[in-house]
């Protein structure tokens, strides 16, 4: 059995289109910035599109208590520069939390050398970065990478459950589903849904996990293979 012993608060950095925090269920978030294309900083995080408070809402259905950061890198269109995407990972990084949440991803393969030093110094810091997988054609960026925990598209799981995949060299593959959180009396098929939820969900269940199990001299790849050998994911 998985211990319920409580780990310190939970941190995930949602990197995407900013946040409607005041949305019932977003439920307010720790803080944010915004990068724009040239990687620069600025003070306005609210979501303009929807994207990034539905995201957040999912994580925040499956960890309540998390404290969640809101990294804006789209605005107007759901379009990021790659310098964005760095600099917002390298922001989340400063923040010290232990999940950052790309439910996005780049096919240009001029991003992947900054891509991958983020990664590094995320493995640095024992911050796990949660990505889209690699799709058949698409080698999404930086969910392609070695260190980064993939996930990938299974309708058929429920949103409840992700299933996990521990190679002997350590990557990481998750699969979950691609529903966001249910909206009362809005039909599944006419909500967003896709990847990006995958990820997500994803994440909050991972989040949930390690709020769950005590770790603190344990990386966050062997704490992960212990809740898998107790069944976690299976």
């Amino acid at each position: 059995m998985i211990g319920k012993m409580r780990f310190p608060t939970i941190r995930v950095a949602v990197i995407d289109s900013g946040v409607h925090a005041a949305h019932p269920h977003v439920n307010g978030i720790a803080g944010g910035v915004g990068i724009d294309s040239e990687g620069g900083e600025h003070g306005d995080f609210v979501d303009r599109l929807g994207h990034g408070t539905a995201v957040t809402a999912v994580i925040r259905e499956k960890v309540p208590t998390a404290e969640i950061l809101a990294i804006k890198v789209f605005d107007r269109e759901l379009a990021a520069s790659g310098r964005a995407l760095v600099a917002g990972s390298r922001w989340a990084l400063r923040q010290d939390v232990q999940f950052i949440n790309l439910s996005l991803g780049t096919l240009n393969p001029e991003h992947e050398p900054a891509l991958a030093q983020v990664v590094a110094e995320a493995q640095g810091t024992d911050t796990i970065l949660i990505a889209a997988g690699p799709e058949p054609g698409k080698d999404w960026l930086p969910g392609s990478l070695p260190g980064v925990w993939k996930v990938h598209l299974d309708w058929t799981l429920p949103r409840e459950r992700c299933r996990v995949a521990i190679s002997d060299d350590g990557t990481v593959s998750l699969a979950a589903s691609g529903y966001p959180r249910p909206i009362p009396g809005l039909p599944p098929e006419r909500n967003l849904k896709g990847l990006s939820f995958a990820v997500a969900n994803a994440t909050g269940l991972l989040a949930s996990l390690f709020e769950e199990i005590a770790g603190a001299d344990r990386t966050p790849l062997q704490r992960l293979r212990d809740a898998h050998a107790q069944g976690w994911g299976t």
